[in-house]
């Protein structure tokens, strides 16, 4: 992968992932009125709230479901016609515009291309916006993190997407955090969650590692670690695992343009599991210091590719 040419398969996640929100809306028999937490998709779905909270907002974005400030999504419409049938109704295709731009965002503003503090109405006509396109973007960037609306009709980019070092200095906050989560008292993993993340590394294992898409690694990580967080019970890690996570992403796709590493962050990640599972908290926390600090040191090795 060259910069950040996963676009089309960023496309395809969303558009899944709605797809499969809606056949959840339609086993579930959900009628209108009813509240699709984000927590509970991502738990469902087996990804990170990120990629939900977009989905969420696509479906909201074509009449499918309602958003109400500070409750969330609620169904606005009944979900009847066959799933296949319904995604061509809405055209969720469409939605490729609004991932194409996500991407041509951050590599601009990466490459120094776009200013910090830009106007809405520049960046509609710099990327060819419909109105409720660039009202998608912008709702997707300000979700992650990554930019904030200004008074008026303008929006503030965060520098913390345009420096090389971004990446790194994630890491080293994450040093200081996970491994005292695992040191919570009460600290508890579910088994169904011990099994679904060994899965996972299994699958990359298996062939996943040069296969799956940066999309795909990217979750896969996302939700290893925040599962792990999220065992510690204490809502101050756990967001701010979630905020860190939001705003690395895009830097993490540059990462993965080597690969090589992987297997043994798979293997890391194991004997994490294997630790926790048996209540060994104090070997586990010692060695999510070793892993962190091994993939910070990897990933010093090479910061060039992170650079525009």
């Amino acid at each position: 992968m060259s910069g950040l040419n996963g676009q089309s398969d960023a496309m395809r996640i969303e558009q899944t992932i709605v797809t499969k929100i809606l056949e959840l809306i339609k086993a579930q028999e959900m009628t209108v009125g009813s509240h699709l937490p984000a927590q509970l998709l991502a738990d469902r779905l087996r990804v990170s709230r990120s990629p939900i909270n977009v989905a969420l907002g696509i479906l909201a974005e074509k009449g499918v479901l309602k958003r109400e400030a500070n409750r969330g999504y609620f169904l606005a419409t009944p979900v009847v016609a066959p799933t296949k049938t319904l995604v061509e109704q809405l055209g969720i295709g469409e939605t490729n515009v609004v991932s194409d731009v996500y991407f041509r965002i951050a590599e601009d503003l990466l490459r120094g291309l776009l200013p910090r503090d830009v106007k809405e109405t520049e960046i509609k006509h710099r990327y060819a916006l419909t109105p409720a396109q660039l009202n998608s973007v912008m709702a997707r960037i300000s979700s992650e993190g990554w930019a904030e609306k200004k008074p008026g009709y303008g929006w503030s980019f965060s520098s913390m997407l345009t420096t090389a070092d971004s990446l790194l200095q994630s890491y080293r906050l994450r040093l200081a955090l996970e491994p005292a989560a695992l040191l919570e008292p009460g600290y508890h993993l579910a088994p169904d969650v011990i099994e679904r993340c060994r899965a996972a590394e299994r699958h990359l294992l298996q062939g996943g590692i040069a296969t799956d898409s940066a999309d795909n690694l990217h979750e896969r990580g996302v939700r290893f670690h925040e599962s792990l967080v999220e065992g510690s019970g204490n809502p101050f890690f756990i967001d701010t695992i979630r905020r860190v996570n939001r705003v690395r992403r895009l830097l993490s796709y540059r990462s993965m343009q080597e690969r090589s590493r992987y297997r043994e962050h798979c293997e890391q990640h194991l004997h994490l599991l294997d630790l926790l599972e048996r209540g060994h908290n104090d070997e586990a926390a010692q060695a999510m210091r070793v892993h962190l600090s091994s993939t910070l040191r990897n990933l010093e090795k090479i910061s060039g590719i992170l650079k525009p």
